[in-house]
């Protein structure tokens, strides 16, 4: 695995001394955890993205969901169209800082088997998203 750009910045930081906000993705599509399976998908479809960014009422991020995340959900054999978001969020995390090193960040996304983690600020509102390339 290595640690994807997801887009390019300008930095005079070496590579050792890189940090998540170095190469961390923009936020990307929102959403809330109160929102259906089934409209997250089309929501993921329409916004072209494999991936979003789930809120709670308070607009704290508790967690990230992937299309393929959502898609076993909907052919489980105990879906409903009443599932939502915060139903299969789970446990909280994993979850970055923007002044997390790189090399922390990659070494707890291979540790978590994640391929994508929010970058989160001290109030727990999502800044971005960093990406992992396998």
């Amino acid at each position: 695995m290595t640690l994807v750009q997801m887009q390019p910045r300008s930095t005079n930081a070496t590579a050792a001394g890189r940090t998540v906000a170095d190469a961390m993705d923009t936020a990307g599509p929102q959403v809330c955890d109160d929102m259906t399976v089934e409209v997250a998908l089309a929501v993921m479809a329409s916004a072209r993205t494999g991936h979003l960014l789930v809120c709670d009422d308070s607009g704290r991020c508790t967690g990230l969901v992937t299309h393929a995340q959502l898609a076993a959900v909907r052919d489980g054999s105990t879906y409903s169209d009443r599932v939502r978001l915060r139903d299969i969020l789970g446990d909280r995390g994993p979850f970055t800082s923007p002044v997390t090193t790189m090399a922390e960040a990659g070494h707890m996304m291979r540790y978590s088997d994640v391929d994508a983690v929010p970058v989160v600020d001290e109030h727990g509102s999502a800044l971005g998203v960093l990406a992992l390339a396998r």
